[in-house]
């Protein structure tokens, strides 16, 4: 080596590179200004030789080797960087020309990484993980053009350069490289350098594509280097593979203009709304050709399989929206995607986030809103994820008293940490924003409000104040439900907050947490509880029927019958119900009635609809055949109706949070097990008159008191013989008495069927 290059280098520097211990490679490798000209580093293990190639001539330079490991430098004879590329020949020789990823190192902007490292970095998804990007130029010159790819871009040149982008947080690391099939997994080979003197490290790759497969390689200390999933990937290889995929999510040509448009005018509050919960891997199995065939494989369906169909059967039944338990990748199918390893990349057993784009489009041209289930309360332990990122308690907190939900082996996200709100509060925004979706339910509140929630003494530390509120925590979600308020796009938050938490659907200026909706789990708790009592013994536990609507108006709610209720040895929906099979289905036919006809808006989860008799299993599909037998497909008739009655009166969902829309008119009659109340519709005017019995028995001309004189025709009937019913029915329309009854002036006589709901009409004279 010529002894002006020899005393040129940095041979302390140079041996970091080759033990791959350095968090700035890019001052060593790549081009840098020296007194006597242009100094290049590479670093190509295994390389024989290595020429630069200057682009702009294609003049040639030989490069010395500087270590064996595979260090080769030159010295150019110029005073200004110009563009070139390396002509690298190997042992077996094969000869390759590729690009210098250290020629290319502005690419993050400052202002980005501080609102980050500040916590308010709420599109960050938009520059950290990978992005294919194109460069015309290159230095403080280059324009940078992101989310473009060779097949895309429509401005590219012959000078333009083609590669990815990445950009991973691991403040803690001593090196960080992306590896894949590209460098044969080998870390010393793109050394990724740490941005400045913060905690992000970044590099670009030209010459790679979407569909290439990458991890990060974190070396967190001279003994101890680990592979890592992106954590901002937008696709993983499916289970139990586990690396990141490239992917351009930028190009998808969506379809739902008008849908999106009309949703920003969207509100909730005074619409119908009824929810099909869904886990789209055992909705239905692949080799249905529609809704009739019998399940012949347990292999999952693409998105774009599962859209016409799921679509079509939504559509028939008359449900509202659909809400997807979680799609987001998971390593376990028992976990049902509630334990999430890669929170911005859609799950690969369905498809590519281009099929899954694919399946929002065809709900919102179908009608259909889209919510999808979110868990922001822990993730799992698996080496691939987050858990101990960067070698430290990167995302969780370092003591696990704080840091790990005991009981359910998971951890919890350190809601302090600025760069975790940043995380967190960009996922749900990219959801909404790249895959258009109209709701995010966020699983599991509780356990993230409570510093004790699952722990017992001693396993838990309490707050500044000595309280077991979760103050962070309650900073996040104010933080994070006023970032999806401030869009303005009609998309809604949903909480699933299991305790009395007040003002979870409260605005944050009014000291709440911010969100829409809040799941009724002490309706669906109580209600559940009542409905497996025997008739026999209802009476006794009358109290527990009545006492959702203590506390109905204190929050906006939703009730519901979702997959927590049906799994785990707690039965299906229909063999929940006490009695023989037909007063079970008798019973579920006035539990679902009930439910449409309380205040709020309502979710049921799938298979319950055509009362699947066998709990869910996640392994399998649905059991189709099932829903063609007389007494499911009766059922099955029933719901369709049932919501069908439900959109087409107002009185039923109007008012759903306003106290005038609801009254009681007899819910004392214990011995009966018999209430009546009215729901009214404050634009429309429409009054509906509810009649619900949860006895076995037959009354006929039964007195019931009613607000004011008029007309009362019965117009629906659960107990119709159409649903399999006994069909004790009214079929002629009552005119009111003055006669005084439950403490009212007027009242009729009509026949209560059994373990039934009837609907009356109300025309005031």
């Amino acid at each position: 080596m010529e002894k002006v290059l020899y005393d040129l280098m940095d041979w302390a520097a140079i041996e970091g590179i080759v033990y791959s211990e350095e968090d700035h490679p890019e001052n060593v490798l790549g081009p840098h200004k020296v007194d006597e000209g242009i100094l290049v580093h590479t670093f190509f293990p295994d390389a024989c030789s290595v020429k630069l190639k200057l682009k702009k001539t294609d003049k040639v330079y030989d490069m010395e080797e500087a270590d064996e490991a595979g260090v080769f430098a030159v010295l150019l004879p110029f005073k200004r960087v110009q563009a070139y590329t390396f002509i690298v020949e190997y042992e077996d020789g094969s000869v390759i020309e590729v690009e210098d990823s250290y020629l290319y190192t502005d690419i993050i902007g400052e202002s980005d990484i501080i609102r980050f490292e500040a916590g308010q970095a709420y599109d960050v998804y938009s520059w950290m993980g990978a992005h294919p990007i194109a460069i015309d130029g290159f230095g403080s010159n280059a324009e940078i053009r992101w989310d473009v790819t060779p097949e895309t871009d429509k401005n590219g040149t012959e000078d333009t350069v083609y590669g990815v982008h990445f950009a991973v947080w691991a403040p803690n690391a001593m090196r960080v490289s992306v590896v894949g099939d590209f460098n044969f997994w080998d870390g010393r080979r793109q050394q990724m350098f740490r941005v400045g003197n913060t905690g992000v490290f970044s590099i670009f790759i030209p010459g790679m594509t979407c569909d290439d497969i990458y991890k990060y390689e974190i070396k967190s200390n001279p003994q101890t280097a680990f592979l890592k999933t992106d954590p901002y990937g937008y696709a993983c290889e499916q289970r139990p593979n586990n690396a990141s995929i490239v992917k351009n999510i930028a190009d998808y040509k969506w379809h739902d203009k008008k849908w999106m448009t009309a949703r920003k005018k969207y509100d909730f509050k005074d619409k119908p709304m009824s929810v099909y919960e869904v886990h789209l891997g055992s909705w239905m199995k692949k080799d249905y050709s529609d809704i009739e065939a019998p399940t012949c494989d347990d292999e999952f369906m693409n998105y774009r399989e599962i859209a016409p169909l799921l679509a079509d059967y939504v559509k028939s039944m008359g449900y509202t929206h659909i809400e997807l338990m979680p799609i987001m990748e998971h390593p376990l199918d028992e976990s049902w995607g509630y334990q999430v390893t890669g929170y911005y990349a859609v799950t690969s057993r369905y498809g590519s986030p281009e099929d899954f784009m694919y399946f929002m489009d065809y709900m919102h041209e179908n009608g259909i809103g889209v919510i999808l289930d979110w868990v922001p309360a822990h993730f799992p332990k698996d080496a691939n994820g987050l858990a101990k990122f960067d070698g430290t308690c990167l995302y969780e907190h370092y003591d696990p008293r704080k840091g790990e939900h005991p009981h359910w082996g998971t951890l919890i996200y350190n809601y302090g940490r600025p760069e975790v709100i940043s995380f967190l509060i960009s996922n749900v925004l990219f959801w909404i924003d790249k895959y258009h979706a109209d709701g995010i339910r966020m699983d599991a509140v509780a356990s993230m409000l409570y510093l004790d929630y699952g722990k017992n003494p001693g396993e838990w530390v309490p707050n500044i104040y000595g309280g077991k509120e979760n103050l962070e925590a309650v900073e996040l979600l104010r933080n994070l439900t006023d970032a999806v308020h401030s869009r303005k796009d009609g998309s809604i938050i949903v909480a699933e907050e299991s305790t009395a938490w007040p003002k979870v659907t409260a605005k944050t200026e009014d000291d709440g947490l911010g969100f829409d909706l809040k799941w009724n789990m002490g309706w669906m708790n109580d209600f559940i509880s009542y409905m497996q009592t025997d008739p026999l013994y209802r009476k006794g536990c009358h109290g527990t029927l009545l006492f959702s609507m203590v506390y109905a108006y204190s929050e906006n709610f939703i009730l519901v019958f979702s997959h927590d209720e049906v799994v785990h040895l707690k039965k299906s929906m229909l063999m929940k119900m006490p009695g023989d099979m037909e007063q079970k289905y008798a019973n579920l036919r006035a539990a679902y009635g009930f439910m449409i006809a309380h205040p709020g808006k309502n979710l049921s989860f799938m298979g319950q609809e055509f009362a699947q008799e066998e709990e869910w299993n996640e392994k399998i599909s649905l059991p189709w055949d099932e829903a063609k037998l007389p007494e499911h497909k009766q059922f099955m008739d029933y719901i369709k109706d049932l919501n069908a009655f439900y959109l087409k009166h107002p009185a039923l969902y109007e008012d759903d949070y306003n106290e005038e829309g609801f009254k009681w008119l007899s819910h004392m009659d214990a011995d009966h097990s018999i209430v009546t109340f009215m729901r009214t519709g404050k634009k429309s005017g429409e009054k509906l008159l509810i009649v619900c019995n949860f006895t076995p028995v037959v009354h006929e001309k039964f007195r019931i008191g009613v607000p004011f004189a008029g007309k009362y025709k019965e117009i629906f009937n659960s107990d119709s013989a159409i649903y399999g019913g006994g069909d004790n029915i009214n079929k002629r329309q009552k005119t009111s008495k003055a006669v005084t009854w439950d403490g009212l002036d007027n009242s009729i006589l009509v026949t209560v069927p059994p373990l039934g709901i009837s609907v009356y009409k109300c025309i005031e004279i």
